[in-house]
């Protein structure tokens, strides 16, 4: 029996475990390390006085049908509605057979996907729309400059060197400046044109004026799409009680197969022997513990991996520069719980409480430092105490580890959130019945400083036969649930297969077609 011992309980680790351990054949044994006492890492969901948070907001959509079948396999597809859909006559594709959420905890919801830019206090569609709502809100003046921006970066294309590049290129300078620019600005604290456009090409590779110009045209003439840009679906599936509900549901299958998930062990140590790792060294309550193993499986950051490694190796001067400059922006959330929202919903779709229907708002206004805020009734409904009377909202920020915004008290950096979502007319203070602040750690590996030399730290990682860099984190990719999880995939399929390169495990989401369409 060969021992694998897998760094972090995210998306990726988990399904790295739980891909070994399914087969049930004793050849594997696994061992999980979470550094936290929770599931599911930036995917989790947090409790906090009867309602839950989704920390970032997870959709669970992909284009690879091997992800979906994964989900489905876990959660299966409600077949009833749910209590807000039943209540509002709103109708959805169930699945026969499945399950009824008002009676069943186990069961993926199917929710409709609302998106929207708040800018200039008005609602644009996200992505931008050809409606003429879009036009009409961004004034006869704009919408001209727009289209003759955009005509020209047809015409004129910048070398793509830069994320700023890679936007005009596919929107023109004046709507990346309205839609893209301080935005993207705000989110990582660099202007677009210091970051890489690969950033772009693995978030919104595909989406540009020409996507949504077929996209609506689909819609008018009901014309069947080939491909589906992530960015541009309509609906996806949730847990009923948020993305963590399904990690730990995972978490629990991986136990019942004979996986063990030990919490509260902090890697600090990865121990090299002839370019074969062959332990690592945990911290636990102030205690060491060495975990030795035939086969380590790593989603912890590259930096911090790299950093770690000690043994009869010496990790050359060149790659622990890459390393110790990989850049990380850190996520903040606050969920605040109000008797009502100010913004009207001026939509067809129905809501409780007669809400905005978004599951997300894209914050633009610059006077702000909020990036977005999330509507968790809109989610899930089992995601709110009483979704009828009160609103359940997530305020996002993103910042540094130990800024004068990381290192706020609790109540001083919720007051501030709450500051600005009442300068922005969406609530009244006194409305205000409870907030609680999350703080995550490394939640966003970034594009820039060292991140242009990360190839070599690749090729480097590489020549421990037995290590194998997977998730988010663990590639320093800004990749979905349904990449990360891809990266297990691959990772554990090499393990079994006896395959030894590992380009096909760092090459997920890096092609431009790569999972373009769904599987056939």
């Amino acid at each position: 029996m060969k021992k694998v011992v897998i760094i972090g309980a995210g998306p990726a680790g988990l399904t790295a475990g739980y891909e070994l351990l399914k087969d049930k054949t004793e050849e594997y044994q696994v061992v999980i390390l979470e550094e936290s006492q929770d599931i599911g890492g930036i995917s989790k969901t947090v409790k906090y006085n009867g309602n839950r948070m989704d920390i970032g907001g997870h959709r669970f959509f992909s284009k690879d049908q091997e992800v979906m079948d994964f989900w489905e396999e876990l959660m299966p597809i409600q077949g009833v509605n749910s209590f807000d859909d039943e209540k509002l006559g709103r109708e959805k594709p169930l699945k026969e057979g499945g399950p009824n959420p008002e009676k069943e905890d186990n069961v993926m919801l199917l929710r409709n996907r609302v998106s929207r830019i708040y800018y200039l206090k008005k609602f644009f569609d996200y992505p931008i729309s050809l409606k003429l709502q879009t036009f009409t809100n961004m004034g006869f003046v704009r919408t001209i400059k727009a289209g003759f921006s955009y005509l020209k970066s047809i015409f004129v294309k910048k070398k793509e060197d830069s994320l700023e590049n890679f936007y005009i290129n596919r929107f023109g300078k004046v709507l990346y400046s309205m839609f893209f620019e301080k935005y993207t600005e705000k989110l990582w604290g660099r202007h677009p044109k210091e970051i890489s456009a690969d950033w772009g090409a693995q978030r919104v590779k595909g989406l540009s004026i020409i996507a949504v110009i077929k996209d609506a045209f689909s819609k008018i003439f009901k014309f069947k799409k080939k491909k589906v840009e992530t960015s541009l679906i309509e609906q996806f599936w949730y847990p009923k009680y948020g993305p963590g509900q399904l990690w730990e549901t995972l978490a629990e299958k991986i136990e019942n197969n004979g996986g063990k998930i030990l919490k509260g062990y902090s890697v600090k140590q990865i121990r090299i022997d002839n370019n074969k790792v062959k332990s690592v060294i945990c911290e636990l309550k102030g205690i060491e513990v060495i975990l030795e193993a035939d086969i380590f499986i790593s989603t912890m950051p590259l930096k911090d991996l790299v950093c770690g490694i000690t043994g009869n190796t010496t990790v050359p001067d060149s790659i622990k520069e890459i390393a110790s400059g990989l850049p990380y922006i850190d996520f903040q959330t606050v969920g605040v719980l109000v008797k009502k929202i100010k913004l009207e919903n001026q939509t067809k779709v129905k809501t409780l409480g007669n809400i905005v229907p978004d599951c997300w708002i894209y914050v633009q206004e610059p006077e702000v430092k909020m990036l977005r805020l999330q509507i968790f009734n809109n989610w899930s409904p089992y995601l709110v105490k009483d979704a009828e009377n009160t609103v359940w909202i997530g305020l996002e920020y993103t910042c540094q580890e130990n800024d004068e915004y990381w290192n706020m008290s609790d109540k001083d950096f919720s007051e501030f959130a709450i500051n600005e979502l009442a300068s922005m007319n969406i609530i009244d203070k006194e409305d205000v019945l409870d907030s609680h602040r999350e703080k995550i750690k490394k939640a966003y590996p970034a594009y820039f400083d060292t991140y242009e030399h990360i190839d070599k730290l690749i090729e480097y990682l590489n020549n421990f036969d037995n290590l194998y860099c997977i998730g988010r984190n663990g590639q320093h990719r800004y990749n979905n649930m349904d990449h990360s999880m891809a990266t297990a995939f691959e990772a554990v399929k090499n393990i079994k297969e006896g395959i030894t390169t590992k380009d096909n495990i760092w090459n997920v989401n890096t092609e431009q077609e790569y999972h373009e369409q769904k599987s056939k």
